[in-house]
């Protein structure tokens, strides 16, 4: 049973304060007790029993993540429930111009808050990923990713050289401006914009997308998500190539790293309304299908 619920709004998003004060009255009124995200609590009125907290201590308070926004705020939630490793789910109400994760629409926050603090709510559990970074003489760092990973070349480099490798062995050496790897989930993302193909999200798999190759053969491919993929970068003193997760965190890459991506253990669990498919929200959202 959900007793407590976290509420996190886009940053400096205005628009959503009636709605987060609302939440706040109606919350209590049913029985659950609000968590605000820190900068969430300064777009509302001042409250001496407000409770605050900022988004890593948040998503170990609560049994509900309640998100007003777009899907960059949601992504942002789900890498902190990531990693912090617990099994939270969130609800995505669209603030944004696309909401493609955040797909419930505002008449509908109530109806899908209330199936879910009930345990009604149809909630589908996303593939995310874990990706570490070795380097040499250094210890290894990592990071979680919903959408994608992507390696890319910095803005005045040129074309990167890639060497992708999974557990069978050498898949192909690639030279371009990057590479993703993206989830089915994040399949609709930037992996579409570079050419890849879309995933339902139910489909166990991962896409390697080239980004821009130079080479007209080096083609997107579709692989298990069992598989670990390695990437290393053959580069020297003169390349600027940087990894990111989500496109909300990233570092910068250095001669010899190799960046290694696999399941994460703990999938990304989203409140998704019942009234409507992954199809419907294709055609909606992205026009796909139309003529």
């Amino acid at each position: 049973m959900i007793t407590r619920v976290g509420v996190v709004a886009k940053s400096r998003l205005q628009a959503a304060t009636p709605s987060l004060v609302d939440v706040e009255t109606w919350l209590p009124a049913h029985g659950v007790e609000a968590v605000f995200e820190t900068a969430t609590a300064a777009l509302m009125p001042a409250s001496p029993k407000r409770r605050v907290a900022d988004k890593q201590a948040l998503v170990g308070e609560v049994g509900l993540v309640l998100v007003l926004g777009g899907d960059g705020t949601l992504l942002s939630m789900a890498d902190c429930i990531g990693r912090a490793g617990v099994n939270v789910p969130i609800l995505g109400v669209n603030f944004g111009s696309l909401g493609f994760l955040t797909e419930v629409t505002l008449p509908e926050l109530y109806p899908a808050l209330e199936a879910a603090l009930a345990g009604n709510a149809h909630i589908e559990e996303r593939l995310t990923l874990h990706a570490a970074i070795t380097r040499p003489n250094a210890e290894a760092t990592s990071d979680i990713a919903v959408n994608d990973v992507v390696i890319n070349k910095g803005a005045r480099s040129r074309l990167i050289d890639l060497s992708i490798s999974i557990e069978a062995g050498l898949v192909t050496t690639v030279r371009a401006d990057g590479l993703i790897i993206a989830t089915p989930t994040g399949s609709t993302a930037y992996n579409l914009a570079a050419g890849g193909p879309i995933v339902q999200p139910s489909v166990d798999a991962l896409v390697l997308t080239p980004i821009a190759p130079h080479t007209l053969t080096n083609r997107p491919i579709v692989i298990p998500a069992s598989s670990t993929v390695r990437v290393k970068p053959m580069m020297d003193e003169r390349d600027e190539v940087f990894v990111t997760f989500d496109g909300q965190a990233g570092c910068e890459l250095h001669a010899g790293d190799e960046i290694s991506v696999c399941r994460a253990r703990q999938p990304m669990r989203l409140v998704r309304p019942a009234t409507r498919s992954y199809f419907e929200v294709l055609r909606e959202k992205l026009n796909w299908g139309k003529r």
